[in-house]
């Protein structure tokens, strides 16, 4: 855990509340008061009721970054626009940057995402750990159920990381005092420390009885006890391991890939929008619970990039892909605040109310990350399969054209093409185009002048985690804070 991120971004629950201190004299002694609204290790060690609250907490924290992943990674990979009328920077930040400089601002709107809150959940992760191995209260079976569960959260918190980051590198290491700075790694080092921590809780997993000792959100329906908690494990690895491919991993990887899904909960023979959408996710609700953060409802603000429809598939009739009619509606016209940007029409259906649910991982995303990895392996004929299944089943397209003699890169094009309408408005074109380098494919709406934009190719560390590390050495500034 690293200072800044600490600092940056404090949960409320956190907070101290109706503390009154009464001093009766002046000696250094009496100044040593324990506080009852801040418990420590010590004191949730002996209550079991602790687990519990901070295993909802880890949810609480893996869904709280949903929504920043989700507008930073969709404004990169030119999937939406954010036009808040009266903020320009929610365009300028993350589409200009340093004017001229083709770079992003680390002081701006475009570095915070995907950094504060997973920090503060792999803080929250160690202390839970620390709980459970504390609890007398829990058998052997049920302290390794628990290790194995806030070890998957790590991983996905680190995955998310590292995918925006990219060559930057992470911090992994999560040191007793928070004051204390880790060092930062390398980007090969984060996918080794993220595939190494998914197998060590597989492991843990596996050996963790028949419940785990506290209760998961309904958005873990079907995946809430240890043995059916390791489909999704197995899921999130066949992510990271292909993400790894792509960044040196190279065909180990990718065979990692292909044996972490078939061990996932993959149902190859999907074809109804049910069983494609089978998978985790993060429940949302009206208040006192939180909104789902890019609702059509109440996300006025937020606009379709233009793309999306000129390159939209056709079905066989002439008319658009079923993901496109599922996901994209109509929109009041809207302007780029400024003159930033471009005007658009469209908007976002994928999530109609304030309690859509927004996937973790879905079986669509699964079926085509194995396709990734067929082809990587050298298995194109089965890789075309599951592209055309997809085309069929979700898009309700013909199949495509591409055969065993086709080239590695129009079946990676069309491969691409199937994972940005299947999974729009789920954070993953951006860091897809990156894997496969393709950023210059992404469109420039403003080529030139003084609001000319760029295609940002990795999200800066934030500019206070960079002054917090100012001085001391080259491991713990890291490349992102030179």
């Amino acid at each position: 855990m690293t200072k800044s991120s600490k600092h940056l971004n404090m949960h409320p629950r956190r907070t101290l509340v109706g503390l009154a201190v009464l001093l009766s004299a002046c000696s250094a002694d009496q100044l040593n008061i324990t506080n009852p609204n801040v418990p420590g290790i010590e004191r949730a060690g002996t209550d079991p009721q602790a687990l519990q609250l901070q295993a909802t907490g880890l949810l609480v924290d893996l869904r709280a970054g949903r929504g920043g992943n989700i507008s930073s990674t969709g404004l990169f990979g030119r999937e939406l626009f954010n036009y808040t009328p009266q903020e320009p920077r929610n365009v300028t930040n993350f589409l200009i940057g340093v004017p001229g400089a083709n770079q992003l601002d680390r002081n701006g709107f475009a570095a915070a995402p995907n950094w504060n809150t997973q920090y503060n959940t792999l803080r929250d992760a160690f202390n839970f750990k620390a709980t459970a191995e504390a609890l007398t209260t829990l058998s052997a079976e049920q302290k390794k159920a628990a290790l194995g569960f806030a070890q998957t959260i790590e991983a996905l918190e680190l995955l998310y990381t590292i995918a925006t980051r990219d060559t930057i590198g992470a911090v992994v290491q999560v040191n007793e005092d928070p004051q204390e700075l880790a060092p930062f790694v390398s980007r090969d080092s984060v996918y080794k420390y993220i595939l190494g921590k998914l197998d060590e809780a597989n492991t843990n997993l596996t050996g963790g009885g028949a419940a785990f000792p506290f209760s998961l959100t309904a958005g873990f329906a079907g995946f809430n006890n240890p043995t059916t908690f390791r489909l999704f494990n197995r899921a999130i690895a066949a992510r990271a391991a292909a993400y790894y491919a792509t960044a040196g991993g190279g065909v180990t990887a990718w065979q990692r890939s292909l044996t972490a899904s078939a061990a996932s909960f993959i149902n190859l023979t999907a074809t109804t929008r049910a069983q494609l959408d089978v998978g985790p996710f993060h429940p949302y609700g009206a208040a006192p619970d939180v909104n789902n953060p890019q609702n059509a409802a109440t996300s006025a603000n937020l606009y379709a990039h233009p793309s999306i429809l000129t390159d939209v598939p056709k079905k066989a009739d002439g008319t658009n892909d079923n993901r496109y009619i599922a996901k994209i509606g109509p929109k009041a016209d809207r302007a780029a605040p400024g003159g930033f940007g471009i005007n658009s029409n469209l908007g976002f259906i994928v999530y109609p109310t304030i309690s859509s649910p927004i996937p973790i991982i879905r079986n669509e995303e699964l079926l085509l990350l194995r396709a990734e990895a067929l082809l990587g392996t050298g298995d194109k004929a089965g890789a075309i399969a599951i592209i055309n299944q997809i085309r069929v089943s979700s898009g309700g397209l013909a199949p495509s054209t591409l055969t065993a003699a086709s080239t590695d890169a129009d079946i990676i094009t069309e491969l691409l093409v199937q994972k940005r309408y299947s999974l729009l408005l789920e954070g993953h074109r951006w860091i897809d185009m990156r894997r496969y380098g393709r950023l210059n494919q992404l469109p420039l709406d403003i080529a030139s002048g003084p609001n000319a934009h760029f295609v940002a190719k990795v999200q800066p560390v934030p500019g206070a985690e960079c002054l917090v590390r100012a001085g001391k050495g080259a491991a713990l500034a890291g490349p992102g804070c030179p």
